[in-house]
């Protein structure tokens, strides 16, 4: 199977590395801003589960508020059942925020172009409103 690499880098004003990684990783604040139901395990090893099953995965790599490295796989015609794509995100604090540096290899090449678009969509564009909506209080 081909496969390519999604690199996306994103930046959430006023908000510190810490915040954001806990957006990904804590089970209720990830359902609040995707939401879906969402469990997460916060150990490497641990399995996490969202939107109603269409994604799950493993953690194999967690260094808080610095990175995160997971296996992830999707729910996808042609995304074969034992295949999982590796997602890596670094948080960078910059100035007036943080810079998200995000990485997905093994992507099935048929799946990359709709995931890149997926990616802001049901993750970077929601994170953002819900730190502002967060700020706003």
């Amino acid at each position: 199977m081909k496969t390519k690499t999604i690199k996306q880098t994103v930046t959430f004003p006023a908000a510190r590395p810490l915040e954001v990684y806990k957006l990904i990783m804590d089970a209720k604040k990830h359902s609040a801003f995707t939401g879906s139901n969402v469990s997460m395990s916060t150990k490497v090893d641990g399995r996490f589960t969202m939107f109603d099953g269409y994604c799950h995965g493993f953690n194999m790599e967690l260094n808080e508020g610095k990175k995160i490295v997971q296996g992830w796989h999707f729910a996808e015609d042609g995304w074969p059942d034992d295949h999982f794509s590796i997602c890596t995100f670094r948080f960078e604090k910059v100035p007036g925020g943080t810079k998200l540096h995000f990485m997905q290899e093994a992507v099935p090449e048929h799946k990359a172009e709709a995931l890149k678009s997926g990616w802001k969509e049901f993750y970077w564009q929601p994170m953002k409103a819900y730190l502002t909506k967060k700020k706003k209080k």
